[in-house]
């Protein structure tokens, strides 16, 4: 039989990791985050941008502009494309810092803990921007809350833990912005760039490039031959335009289009318009280019009635915003709101034909709504009334 004689061993606490590589250090963090602040300044603007016109707040409602009309092409691009490159950047710089949440004592101080919640909400609130943002463009919302408003208001929350995060560590950022610390003295030699910094930086540009390449050209209709990895392809589907929505997932039947008429109210003269009437109006045709919320656009012909042409027809004052409702049965955007701006503008239309062709089904036959510098939910399909306000 064993025994055992004397007091037990005391326990001895296992010891934290120690990360001594200058790859963890506060000059590649640095280094990193001027990228990554950089593609979350974009995202930021881009964002506010899309947002304004998508909801526009009662102020700014008949004030947008409608040139140039591939504005909202634009910006909503490189919206998506600096929310695809934050991906791999906000990576990296995690990967980076990480060995600051091993650091003990926890907290040491009502300031330390403030600095870390923070920091925290700093790390929640990006990754679920960029994340979140990511599975929008592909339209799969695997969460319980509307994405749209959400996103909007994650986003104030990571401006505001940015800048409490930039002002803390400003001293240190200073130092490790160039190759001199804060413009006072060289730095050491073990904070220099060397050849393993260097690798990863060129790297992780080489990173943010190929998701950049890969794809921007769902916007940047040069670089569609590479468009690998973006969920839409210019020059994809019917009449060449890729579809979002199709007309069975807005529940409009073929009943709906046979016999279907464009009410216009509102006016000194209401109007009840069959479709053969509508051809019968003066028609115009512009070359507008469909932009999406998810990044993806693409230039196309449209021909129809000119929208300000029915306005005049029924009577409109001057300066009318106007409602348009679709066929589409449910749906955040299946009533949309016009202002004077649009609605008056001579490249704004009914539009009948795409691309030479009457209207597809997918693509809001028998007529939609085609403005320059709109989001593309904004170009309502299948449209059945308009109500001049």
């Amino acid at each position: 039989m064993r025994t055992t004689t004397g007091n037990p061993p005391p326990r001895t606490r296992t010891p934290l990791p120690a990360f001594t590589g200058r790859l963890h250090d506060p000059r590649t963090a640095t280094a990193i985050g001027r990228w990554l602040g950089g593609a979350l300044l974009v995202c930021f603007v881009t964002g506010l941008a899309s947002h304004f016109l998508q909801h526009p707040p009662g102020r700014l409602f008949g004030r947008f502009p409608t040139r140039p009309v591939w504005g909202y092409r634009l910006t909503q691009g490189l919206h998506v494309a600096a929310g695809l490159a934050a991906i791999p950047l906000l990576l990296a710089k995690l990967w980076t810092v990480y060995p600051r949440l091993f650091a003990w004592p926890p907290v040491r101080s009502v300031p330390h803990a403030l600095e870390r919640l923070a920091v925290a909400v700093l790390v929640a609130g990006a990754m679920l921007e960029v994340f979140s943002g990511l599975l929008n463009i592909v339209q799969w919302y695997p969460w319980p809350f509307s994405f749209v408003p959400v996103h909007y208001a994650v986003a104030y929350v990571l401006a505001g833990a940015l800048l409490l995060h930039l002002a803390a560590k400003a001293p240190q950022i200073a130092a490790h912005w160039t190759r001199r610390s804060a413009g006072t003295r060289a730095l050491p030699d073990e904070e220099r760039d060397g050849p393993d910094r260097r690798a990863l930086l060129a790297g992780l540009g080489v990173a943010v490039g190929a998701v950049t390449v890969t794809t921007a050209g769902q916007t940047f209709t040069p670089l569609a031959p590479l468009d690998l990895l973006a969920p839409r392809h210019p020059g994809h589907g019917p009449q060449r335009l890729p579809v979002n929505k199709t007309a069975a997932a807005a529940g409009v039947t073929a009943a709906d289009m046979t016999d279907w008429h464009l009410d216009v109210t509102g006016g000194a003269t209401a109007l009840r318009l069959a479709l053969h009437e509508l051809a019968a109006f003066p028609q115009s045709a512009a070359r507008l280019p469909i932009a999406c919320v998810e990044g993806w656009s693409v230039n196309a012909h449209w021909e129809g009635v000119r929208l300000r042409d029915l306005l005049h027809r029924a009577g409109a004052p001057p300066g009318s915003a106007v409602r348009v409702v679709s066929l589409q049965r449910h749906g955040a955007y299946r009533v949309m709101d016009m202002g004077p701006e649009y609605a008056w503008d001579p490249l704004t239309l009914l539009a009948l034909r795409l691309n030479g062709a009457p209207l597809a089904p997918d693509h809001g036959y028998p007529a939609r709504i085609i403005a320059p510098n709109r989001p593309g939910v904004l170009q309502t399909k299948w449209v059945a009334r308009m109500e001049i306000r």
